[in-house]
């Protein structure tokens, strides 16, 4: 039987006296693509740092592609992990080609001239970019693209190493609402790939959760109110409970849809 690509085992965060995260226990497994719902500082962000091994927990267990989290090199690991968001685009100089962006995810670096790459790079790169539909992109200035359009080169950065987990923290934060559409379209085709490695989504809105993915798990006050298949997990009750309000839920063409009730 595969091994988990991600176990959290009883993880807690403090940071200045304050707990974050409380007790929380979430497997991922081959296959499954997570939506991580809960509303504005639950700690969801907090938890997918801690994930993708940019944070330590206060306490518990962290296992990341069958390594265990204090037992081996982090830096490494990173490069097998694929992270982005919203506020990564800041990080990135706006002047640099696109196909510059995604390539330096291979040494996870911000600037090209701190690594030699070759053709094959580029190449590489090119081909992330297409895989996310924004092939026409590859030369173009990064600071020149649309919001949605610097979110798909970051899920395109993020891909271009090949990992075996894709976290994604409220990408589509920034974006109006055709920019939204379109990027979680990109991202239900991606849900519907064979090659694409396990996701998960940060978010609080239900209308962003991608068509073809299967699990969510609902946070609420740094701890887990509810996980397990979305069909099954994701209802009027535990999205009420979990945003502390009554709200109706439907689905419509496998996406949901919210509102107060």
């Amino acid at each position: 039987m595969p091994e988990p690509v991600l176990l959290l085992r009883d993880v807690h965060r403090t940071t200045d006296g304050v707990e974050i995260l409380r007790g929380i226990d979430w497997t991922i497994e081959p296959g499954q693509h997570w939506a991580v719902l809960g509303p504005n500082g639950c700690g969801k962000t907090t938890l997918v740092r801690i994930a993708s091994m940019w944070l330590h927990p206060s306490a518990g267990e962290v296992t990341v592609l069958g390594e265990r989290l204090g037992r081996t090199d982090v830096r490494t690991l990173r490069e097998r992990v694929g992270f982005a968001s919203a506020s990564m685009a800041d990080l990135l100089r706006g002047d640099l080609p696109v196909t510059d962006i995604v390539m330096t995810a291979r040494n996870a670096a911000l600037e090209p001239w701190w690594h030699d790459y070759d053709e094959d790079d580029r190449a590489s790169a090119r081909h992330a970019l297409a895989r996310v539909g924004v092939a026409h992109l590859a030369d173009r200035r990064f600071g020149a693209c649309s919001s949605g359009e610097r979110q798909r080169v970051l899920v395109a950065r993020a891909l271009s190493t090949d990992p075996g987990l894709l976290l994604l923290d409220e990408p589509t934060a920034a974006l109006d609402l055709a920019g939204r559409e379109q990027f979680v379209r990109m991202l239900s085709d991606l849900a519907n790939e064979p090659a694409t490695p396990p996701m998960a989504l940060v978010t609080h809105h239900v209308e962003e959760i991608p068509a073809g993915f299967t699990h969510v798990l609902l946070v609420k006050d740094g701890q887990v109110l509810a996980q397990g298949p979305i069909d099954a997990t994701l209802t009027t009750t535990t999205l009420s409970a979990c945003f502390g309000i009554p709200l109706a839920l439907e689905r419509r063409r496998g996406r949901y849809v919210a509102w107060a009730d």
